[in-house]
């Protein structure tokens, strides 16, 4: 029997980079998987990046998952209330919830030089808002839907990503306070959440192998990077783990649980965990 089998999750952000991978594997472990995104056409003008939500549920279901994709913009709350509706209405619970909507990185194609920018002060202020508005809030309002869920089953667990900007100050004023906020939302998310015994955990993957990264490779060390789904494993197996409760509130580092876990990535090596000066 597959470790996740029977399971329904949701991924959100599953057009492409991680929250694709992360999609992949849940499915692969036998969950029935939930995606979410904004992009439904290859040919979309808002990235200039590849990938949709149908792509994603094509490229998993080919390969024997059972995956349904729903457009969704995560900054559209009717539509996020939609998705929990649609899920509940039709598997009556939710077990598994993925926040990898992200709005952060635009500055990929917001019209800024955001590598050579001389601070905060030159970037415009939609990047701000769309790490929070697409991000932090995002996650937020998802993980309320999903509570009322979980709270009622009692069962269930929620993961948020961040990033090591969240202990720098290097890495742009918005991203450093955005992922900040996103592991302190998460702490405060698994205070309310224990007496439910529901997990909520912050996971910190490595630099990611993602379409954005690979697509401006030059500005990355990608020597120790991850594959998309590497942090699908480790989430994959987090969820089937029965002393999950314990990890609840922590920020974790995917390449260290990988390593507690004994898994590897999907091309068999065993990417190391970075430290806070090593990003």
């Amino acid at each position: 029997m597959k470790e996740l089998e029977n399971k329904i999750a949701l991924v959100t952000g599953a057009s492409r980079g991680i929250g694709k991978g992360i999609a992949k594997v849940l499915a692969k472990n036998g969950a029935t998987v939930y995606i979410t995104g904004r992009t439904e056409s290859s040919k979309h003008k808002t990235t200039k990046l590849s990938g949709s939500i149908y792509e994603t549920e094509k490229q998993i279901i080919s390969l024997g998952g059972n995956c349904k994709a729903v457009r969704c913009d995560h900054t559209n709350d009717r539509e996020v209330i939609s998705v929990f509706n649609q899920i509940f209405e039709t598997h009556n619970r939710i077990d598994i919830l993925v926040n990898s909507a992200w709005g952060g990185y635009e500055y990929f194609n917001d019209g800024s030089e955001y590598w050579f920018e001389e601070g905060f002060w030159e970037s415009p202020i939609s990047r701000w808002d769309k790490m929070f508005s697409a991000g932090v809030r995002a996650a937020y309002f998802a993980s309320s839907q999903a509570a009322r869920i979980m709270t009622k089953q009692k069962s269930g667990i929620i993961f948020n990503l961040s990033f090591w900007a969240a202990k720098r100050n290097d890495k742009g004023v918005a991203y450093c306070t955005s992922k900040a906020a996103t592991d302190k939302m998460t702490e405060a998310m698994a205070y309310e959440l224990h007496k439910f015994g529901i997990p909520i955990i912050c996971l910190y993957p490595g630099i990611v192998r993602t379409e954005a990264v690979l697509k401006n490779k030059e500005f990355f060390d990608l020597s120790n990077s991850e594959s998309p789904e590497f942090t699908g494993k480790v989430i994959s197996k987090i969820s089937s783990d029965e002393k999950a409760i314990e990890k609840t509130g922590k920020t974790l580092i995917v390449a260290k649980e990988a390593i507690d876990y004994g898994i590897k990535d999907i091309d068999g090596k065993q990417p190391k965990p970075l430290s806070v000066d090593e990003i």
